[in-house]
């Protein structure tokens, strides 16, 4: 086994943030007949075999191995998961991934000596400045840049079975497109119009909105379009598309009309659909 730095030993694997961690799903996640993947990583690290068909059923296993790896083991540390790399004859992944891991240690350590350092007292400290929120959803990097998406999918309970079609076909498909749904990807715990606000302005390049019966009558989805609406006035950015899946009995809502609408119901463009409302997506 190669020499791995004794210093990176001592170094916590909380320091790899989460674009690090994401890169590393990206070699160890594919099942691979050559290389090693995440199985025989997860089996270095010494889990058992139940556990790691466990692990097997995540969206990302090799995510999931390092946060339990992070929470149950005292010697997870940067150090040990780049010998480890390298004991499973993956020194590729150390190679390309040195210079971030390296960074992120540098943070780490950074962030560390801030925190032993007295305060430092100001004479005046200005509270109307607006703050970022951190920490809203599920892939956010605590003190690193914010998770971003291509789309806020606006919906009700009852069409969730579309969104989820929506998913397989925009984000598990050759469009690989990034979808904001907020029963996935927004953590509990915080005030629902800030952080529904927070996503729709800033962290979102548009808004699909899935129109039908029960959407006119949800509160929350009428406050994601009118507030969708307030950031792009007469539509100019195509900030907001309108989605309509299935009939309705109800009269198509007035404050979208002028809007061009993706239309599901049609069985003569329906072999479009996809494929329009995806290039919408990832316009600039």
């Amino acid at each position: 086994m190669e020499f791995v730095d004794s210093d990176l030993m001592s170094v916590p694997l909380i320091a790899l943030n989460v674009t690090v961690r994401n890169k590393l799903g990206l070699y160890l996640n594919p099942k691979n007949t050559v290389a090693a993947d995440w199985m025989a990583v997860a089996e270095t690290m010494g889990f058992s075999y139940l556990e790691i068909q466990n692990f097997e059923r995540s969206r990302s296993p090799t995510k999931t191995i390092l946060d339990d790896w992070q929470a149950k083991s005292t010697n997870a540390s940067v150090g040990r998961l780049l010998s480890i790399l390298i004991e499973v004859e993956r020194k590729d992944i150390v190679e390309d991934l040195r210079p971030l891991i390296d960074e992120d240690v540098r943070k780490y350590r950074e962030s560390l000596k801030k925190k032993a350092e007295p305060p430092v007292q100001v004479p005046e400290v200005d509270s109307c400045l607006p703050r970022p929120l951190e920490g809203i959803t599920l892939e956010d990097d605590p003190g690193g840049a914010p998770e971003l998406f291509d789309a806020f999918i606006c919906y009700c309970q009852s069409d969730f079975y579309f969104v989820r079609e929506m998913i397989r076909e925009l984000e598990q498909t050759e469009y690989k497109l990034k979808l904001c749904v907020f029963d996935r990807d927004v953590l509990p715990g915080s005030c629902v119009w800030t952080i529904t606000s927070e996503l729709i302005e800033k962290r979102c390049k548009r808004m699909v909105v899935v129109v039908s019966d029960e959407y006119l009558d949800s509160d929350a989805c009428d406050f994601q379009t009118k507030f969708a609406l307030s950031l792009c006035p007469g539509a100019r950015s195509k900030r907001l598309i309108p989605v309509v899946y299935k009939s309705m009995k109800k009269p198509f809502p007035s404050i979208l009309r002028f809007l061009t609408i993706c239309d599901y119901t049609r069985p003569c463009t329906q072999a479009w659909f996809w494929i329009r409302l995806a290039k919408a997506l990832s316009l600039p």
